[in-house]
């Protein structure tokens, strides 16, 4: 959810900083410009006050000789070129040049320039030139009229680079830019902390619902700081937690006291049944029928028992040598298969891992007596132990009908038994209870076909040990 939530923040941020920083950009350019045309400006009227004083050109002068005040003028001129590289001049209304600088450089017949002109030509100062910026290298032209006595009479032309004008702009820029970074920054720092703040919340409930799920009924979600509204959430599930765990125990200490209670009168019941067949001929077909039911609702109502204490126990799990367990289980069903002609064969090499040994040991006792039991004469049964990095296994195959998809999907279930067996002994709860033994120590058991015919079972066991 956070890497969600935070590229959301992200562009939000990135598009505010991006509103303010793009016109505080524009305005330092502008600011740039305005300050240079300021000072162009000042400059022009300057030179148009002089100019205003000169009586003629140098090729209009008297006599060849030059007026003063324009020999000044040029001299200016001159050494404004000289000092700043602003190319100037002043062009009288039939564009000669009453002095310029450089001397070659004349008043070009197209461009900003002679727009400028023509703009001073009708006594206005020329408009403020179009914003340059950073990338571009166009050159400034500012332009004032020289007056005398009401009538215009010549136009003071200024052509400046912009290039110290632009890196200024683009050092003002870079400003910019840091400063937008490290704000980017600081709001990525508040967000992260700001998501974390209320995201944590989130994350605790989401582990306590994973560990309720996975068995771990007690797990609580801890106080962990966020918005009051989650706080409130987890305060009701953690009531929710209650309430569920309360009626789970109670359906427990129902099935446990209910196995328990029906035994003695289960027993009485066995016992008067044994007295009346004394009474009657031997090999009685219907009293031998009743035995049977009578021994089969004993061992449904202990494994009814042995169910609610699974489900009710916490796993002792401990480092096991898997290999040697599973070996000594094989021995010890070894009579059985022998018994109905089943050949079971193991391959248990040492391997570890984290198990409870006395739940293991009755997983694997009820998935071989499944095996030996389904699987016909003559067959293999084979137990093999594996491990990999992060659990060991033990598969047992055998080479009975096995079950098709339907019944592959609902094994294991309480009570549940395939149609094909329903007269085989037992009473369907051998699985359910390995499978409940196993997950509370972080277990599984899983069922699939072996080919060319046959179950495979599969039972893991984790080789790190289980978070508390």
């Amino acid at each position: 959810m956070r890497t969600r939530l935070l590229p959301l923040l992200i562009v939000l941020m990135a598009a505010v900083l991006l509103a303010l920083g793009v016109p505080l950009a524009a305005s330092v350019a502008a600011q740039q410009q305005q300050r240079v045309v300021v000072d162009r400006i000042d400059d022009t009227a300057r030179f148009a006050a002089l100019a205003q004083y000169v009586t003629d050109s140098p090729s209009r002068s008297r006599a060849g000789f030059p007026d003063e005040r324009g020999q000044t003028l040029r001299t200016e001129l001159a050494r404004y070129y000289e000092v700043y590289g602003i190319r100037v001049g002043v062009f009288y209304r039939d564009d000669e040049p009453m002095a310029n600088a450089p001397e070659t450089w004349l008043l070009p017949k197209t461009g900003p320039a002679r727009e400028a002109y023509k703009e001073a030509l009708v006594s206005r100062r020329s408009h403020d030139p179009r914003q340059v910026w950073p990338w571009q290298h166009h050159r400034l032209v500012v332009a004032s009229p020289v007056i005398r006595d009401g009538d215009v009479i010549g136009v003071v032309v200024t052509d400046s680079p912009t290039g110290q004008m632009r890196s200024a702009t683009l050092h003002g820029w870079l400003i910019i830019a840091a400063g937008e970074i490290a704000a980017m920054l600081l709001a990525l720092g508040a967000a992260l902390r700001l998501t974390g703040w209320v995201l944590r919340p989130v994350r605790v409930l989401d582990a306590t619902t994973h560990d309720i799920a996975t068995g771990r009924l007690k797990s609580r979600v801890a106080p962990a700081g966020g918005p009051p509204e989650l706080q409130r959430l987890a305060r009701s599930f953690n009531e929710m937690a209650d309430n569920v765990e309360s009626v789970l125990e109670q359906q427990r200490a129902f099935v446990a006291d209910a196995s328990h209670q029906l035994r003695n009168p289960l027993s009485a019941l066995l016992l008067r049944i044994e007295l009346l067949a004394l009474e009657l001929p031997e090999g009685n077909e219907e009293i031998a029928s009743v035995r049977t039911e009578g021994k089969r609702l004993t061992q449904v109502l202990d494994d009814l028992l042995d169910l609610a204490l699974a489900e009710h126990a916490e796993a002792d799990t401990r480092l096991t040598d898997i290999g040697a367990l599973t070996a000594e289980r094989v021995a010890s069903w070894q009579p059985v298969a022998d018994s109905r002609g089943v050949r079971l064969a193991g391959n248990c090499p040492p391997t570890t891992a984290w198990a409870d040994p006395i739940t293991l040991s009755s997983a694997l006792d009820a998935v071989i007596d499944n095996a030996v039991k389904f699987t016909p004469e003559g067959e293999t049964v084979e137990v093999t132990v594996a491990s990999n990095g992060e659990s060991s296994t033990v598969v047992v195959t055998d080479g009975g009908p096995g079950l098709g998809e339907e019944d592959l999907a609902r094994i294991g279930d309480r009570f549940w038994r395939s149609a094909a067996h329903q007269n085989i002994k037992g009473s369907g709860l051998g699985l359910s209870i390995s499978r409940t033994l196993l997950a509370a120590g972080g277990g599984s058991i899983t069922y699939g076909h072996h080919e060319p015919h046959g179950l495979r079972v599969t039972v893991t066991v984790p080789r790190s040990e289980p978070t508390a």
